[in-house]
């Protein structure tokens, strides 16, 4: 990675610091007791996100769920969870170190995420997200509104995909 953010062109990109994010895995029987604990209804169709205070959840699969939170939340997400593994078992696994989170922001921000993404982005309506591919590279895609993203990539692969994104997002800023 060249920069922390790119200028001149035609998409505004950045990294975001670092913050807390989990996985959580439990029955779908489970998701109300999972919720109780969450202080947030999780979304139960994947690509649904569902959101309160500094909680975020996104709906990955029938059993799967990306969980984000700010730093001073997350002894009590952690909490949270622990208490109610005795009576529900599930698994939340802290993967903050795993990845990172590139924003995109811009009228061309779709276009952008086009060059490598074989995904119909018009599919994927702001307030959502879905798990897919950015070239080879395993993403979580999220749509913050017409013209927002965020990649989630994982920590090895956030140069590779960032010189992809800095490369096209010149393309598209030259017109070519």
């Amino acid at each position: 990675m060249t920069t922390p953010m790119t200028t001149a062109s035609a998409v505004s990109l950045s990294l975001l610091p670092e913050f807390p994010r989990y996985s959580l895995r439990i029955d779908p029987a489970d998701v109300s007791a999972a919720s109780e604990v969450l202080g947030l209804e999780l979304p139960t169709r994947p690509g649904q996100r569902a959101a309160t205070g500094s909680r975020l959840a996104l709906c990955l699969g029938p059993d799967e769920w990306v969980l984000y939170t700010d730093e001073a939340d997350a002894q009590a997400v952690e909490a949270a969870f622990a208490a109610l593994y005795p009576v529900t078992p599930h698994s939340l696994i802290a993967i903050s170190d795993r990845e990172r989170t590139i924003t995109l922001s811009g009228p061309q921000a779709a276009e952008l995420l086009s060059t490598s993404c074989p995904r119909d982005l018009t599919a994927i309506a702001p307030g959502t997200g879905t798990r897919t591919v950015f070239d080879t590279v395993q993403i979580v895609l999220l749509r913050d509104s017409e013209s927002d993203f965020r990649i989630e990539v994982g920590r090895s692969f956030l140069p590779h995909v960032w010189a992809l994104l800095e490369r096209a997002n010149r393309e598209l800023a030259a017109g070519l």
